[in-house]
């Protein structure tokens, strides 16, 4: 019994690991993106309920999805590079350090070949290229929540739109609610600004270090759990500036604050647009995707067997 129990546990464990980080490539060249499940689904935009002073009108996601717990490192652009990724360009910082410097297209190239290599429906129709976009038809495009004409219906991973960053980074996650903070930590209260460290209710900004900091050492989480959605680096979102999504060429939206930046930008009320173009050794980006619920402890003692011994006795599975 002792040694059963002692393997249900090791499995479950696995498939917990497996349901939050996944992983792409093989050998010297694997990778791996930690996810955290945004649940709460249905809540209302921020119309600032949250008992701060600072919010706009986003937030409101009617679908559960997971966010990259990090921004997207240098590494990972490095490796994919090395295993087919094409059109992509970084590499302002090191391999732990944000991937930056790269256009609105190159990220949504390198989110493109995360779809691909794992036989996925790519999110943008790039051309073959990452410098021109064209919409996908009413028919393809992503329907949840409204039509997104740069999405398609079918993608597993993409960037994340406005949206779905403002609630991983905003929202109280304290049901559905259209509760909300300032700041991306969980608080109401200006962020101490940090070098770098993992201490909640810090974030690299203020110019606290020359650079950028790690993307898994720059500052405290959110109540989702995910890092550094304030300051470090800009995040490139999915969403045109205006919110509509249907000119391939408009201003694209982007928030977080910087490094070097103040803490106005740091702020739920702060958010810029600028052309798909542009890049910067300050623009970063995250990974968003769709939300896959975890196997039931049930289904997964069927899978290795287990179910037999617990249900002989008792008569039912577990």
């Amino acid at each position: 019994m002792t040694l059963k129990l002692g393997v249900l546990a090791g499995v479950l464990a696995v498939v917990g690991a497996s349901a939050k980080a996944d992983t792409f490539g093989s050998g010297a060249n694997a990778f791996t993106i930690d996810f955290v499940n945004i649940g709460n689904a249905g809540n209302a935009d921020d119309a600032g309920a949250g008992g701060g002073i600072y919010s706009s009108p986003y937030g409101g996601v009617p679908y559960t999805y997971r966010m990259g717990m990090t921004e997207a490192a240098q590494d990972w652009i490095t490796k994919a590079t090395a295993l087919g990724l094409t059109n992509v360009t970084a590499g302002d910082w090191g391999p732990s350090q944000p991937a930056t410097s790269m256009t609105w297209y190159e990220a949504a190239a390198f989110v493109n070949w995360l779809n691909t290599s794992t036989g996925h429906q790519a999110a943008y129709n790039l051309n073959g290229t990452a410098g021109a976009l064209t919409l996908w038809s009413s028919v393809d495009a992503w329907q949840a929540g409204g039509q997104n004409l740069y999405r398609h219906k079918n993608a597993y991973y993409f960037l994340p739109s406005e949206d779905e960053w403002y609630k991983a980074a905003f929202h109280k996650n304290d049901g559905v609610t259209a509760n909300y903070w300032d700041y991306a930590l969980g608080s109401n209260s200006i962020p101490v600004a940090v070098g770098s460290g993992t201490t909640p209710g810090t974030a690299v900004y203020n110019s606290a270090t020359a650079a950028v900091a790690g993307v898994n050492d720059n500052g405290g989480l959110s109540p989702y759990g995910t890092r550094g959605q304030n300051g470090n680096v800009d995040e490139w979102l999915e969403s045109a500036f205006d919110g509509v999504n249907n000119s391939a060429s408009e201003n694209r939206a982007f928030r977080s604050g910087r490094s070097n930046g103040p803490e106005a930008w740091l702020r739920s009320s702060d958010r810029v647009g600028v052309p798909p173009t542009n890049n910067d050794g300050f623009f970063g980006f995250r990974v968003a995707s769709v939300n896959v619920p975890e196997p039931s402890s049930a289904a997964l003692m069927m899978g290795s067997g287990l179910v037999f011994f617990f249900g002989r006795r008792r008569g039912h599975s577990v």
